[in-house]
């Protein structure tokens, strides 16, 4: 909704992008041009036949998102979802550095954090300051937890349009759950 109601290029860049069910191609669908990067070169993969079976061209590749192969200015869009967190805060900055770099004046941003209301937050070898190894998919992957208002000061130089934090109590596996989560549409000043 908020991409819709700007006057920005149809240009996005979604850092975290592979998967089987990749959500780039809902913005393709409205006639975007998408791009993409994924650490993981098989999530790649997994994006590349989803978008193949389907005849739309995501442009999705392997990358890393503290070291975007992109011009400075060049992405009307960008956002992160459920990924940026999967580092130490040092690497999330640096991201996010990135990110605003490659985004143009007036453009948005969708970033997303895991909060220290999240229930694995604690658990796992601690790295310091809210971050922990733990295991995803029987992988070591390094999560970040952040107090809800900690985030705020990374978008200092940005306006914030919006800013939600969730706390979702669910079932997952038979277990009762509770994650953590802050989410931010941001825009670059022009």
């Amino acid at each position: 909704m908020y991409c819709q109601e700007t006057e920005m290029p149809r240009r996005i860049l979604d850092c975290g992008a592979g998967g089987d069910m990749p959500p780039l191609s809902l913005f393709r669908s409205y006639g975007y041009e998408t791009y993409g990067i994924d650490a993981d070169p098989k999530q790649c993969e997994i994006a590349g036949e989803y978008a193949k079976q389907r005849g739309l061209e995501l442009n999705i590749r392997q990358g890393d998102m503290r070291r975007l192969d992109f011009a400075d200015a060049s992405m009307g869009f960008v956002y992160s979802y459920n990924t940026i967190f999967h580092m130490r805060k040092k690497d999330v900055e640096q991201a996010l550095k990135e990110m605003k770099r490659v985004l143009m004046p007036g453009g948005l941003m969708f970033v997303n954090f895991l909060t220290t209301n999240d229930f694995r937050c604690g658990q796992g070898p601690h790295l310091g300051n809210h971050q922990y190894e733990q295991f995803d998919d029987d992988l070591p992957v390094i999560h970040s937890y952040y107090d809800p208002q900690e985030p705020d000061s990374l978008f200092h130089d940005m306006e914030i349009l919006y800013k939600e934090d969730r706390v979702l109590e669910r079932i997952y596996e038979g277990e009762k759950i509770r994650q953590g989560f802050v989410d931010y549409i941001v825009r670059m000043f022009n």
